[in-house]
C-alpha cells in the first residue's frame, strides 16, 4: 500500500490520465461528487488533490462550471490579424460564440469617434463570450458601422464577423491598431470568465480598417492573461 497521503495518490491518478490522454486539454474533471464517490474519501481529500493539481498548472477551476484540464495557451501574434477561429485553426478544437447582445443603437460620442461617424449613425452592438470547448476566455464588445453592414445578423456573430466581411460583403481588411492594458476585471467580466476577482486579466482596445481606411470595427476583448501568450519580433535600429 502506497504510504502517500490518499490526496497525493488521487492527483497521481488523475496526472497519469492527463499523461495518457484519457483526459485531455480543455475536458472537465468528474466533479467533487463523483471523485469523493469514486475514491471514497471526504470533501477536503478530494479539494486537497484539486488544489495540488491546481499548482502545478494541470488543472484549473472555472467558476459555476467545475474543474478542466489546462489548455496550451493561445498564441497571440501581435504581427498577424487573425480572428479568434483563425488563432486556433492548428489546435484542432472546438470553438464557439454565445452571443449576449445583439442590438442597433445611435453611436454614443466615444464610439461615433472611435468609428469616425456622427452620434446620428447607427451602430450594431454586439457582445459575445468566446469559448474553447466549454471554456469561456474571451469577452468581447463590439461595434460595427450599421450602413457598412445593413445585413448583419446575430447568427454571423456567432460564428467569425471577419469571414463574414471577407468572403460575404467580400471587403479586404488592411489592419487593426490595438492596445493592450492589464487592468482589474469587472462583476460582469468575472461572472463571464469564471475568474478570480482579485486576479488581473488583460484588456484590449482594437480599431480595425479597410484597405480604403474605412473604420469597420472598434471593440474591446478582456481575456484572462494565463490563457494567452503574446509574441513579437522586435528588430533593432541600426
Amino acid at each position: 500500500m502506497s504510504k502517500k497521503p490518499i490526496y497525493r495518490q488521487i492527483a497521481d491518478t488523475l496526472r497519469q490520465q492527463v499523461v495518457d490522454g484519457e483526459l485531455k486539454p480543455g475536458d472537465a474533471l468528474p466533479t467533487e461528487a463523483l471523485l469523493r464517490e469514486e475514491y471514497n474519501v471526504s470533501r477536503v481529500t478530494v479539494r486537497q488533490a484539486l488544489k495540488l493539481l491546481t499548482e502545478e498548472q494541470v488543472i484549473e477551476s472555472i467558476q459555476g462550471s467545475g474543474w478542466y484540464v489546462k489548455e496550451e495557451k493561445v498564441n497571440y501574434d501581435i504581427y498577424q490579424l487573425t480572428s479568434f477561429y483563425e488563432k486556433l485553426a492548428d489546435r484542432n478544437v472546438e470553438t464557439h460564440s454565445d452571443v449576449l447582445i445583439f442590438e442597433v443603437a445611435k453611436a454614443s460620442p466615444t464610439i461615433a469617434e472611435a468609428l469616425h461617424l456622427t452620434t446620428e449613425d447607427k451602430v450594431y452592438y454586439v457582445k459575445r463570450v468566446r469559448y474553447i470547448k466549454q471554456k469561456p476566455v474571451t469577452l468581447e464588445e463590439t461595434w460595427m458601422p450599421l450602413a457598412l453592414f445593413p445585413d448583419l445578423s446575430y447568427e454571423v456573430m456567432q460564428k467569425s464577423k471577419y469571414h463574414y466581411i471577407e468572403q460575404v460583403k467580400k471587403r479586404v481588411i488592411d489592419r487593426s491598431e490595438q492596445e493592450i492594458i492589464p487592468v482589474m476585471p469587472s462583476e460582469e467580466v468575472v461572472k463571464a470568465l469564471g475568474i478570480d476577482p482579485q486576479k488581473p486579466i488583460l484588456e484590449k482596445v482594437s480599431t480595425g480598417f479597410l484597405n480604403d481606411g474605412t473604420v469597420f470595427e472598434f471593440s474591446r476583448n478582456y481575456f484572462k492573461s494565463e490563457d494567452y501568450k503574446f509574441t513579437l519580433v522586435a528588430k533593432r535600429t541600426r
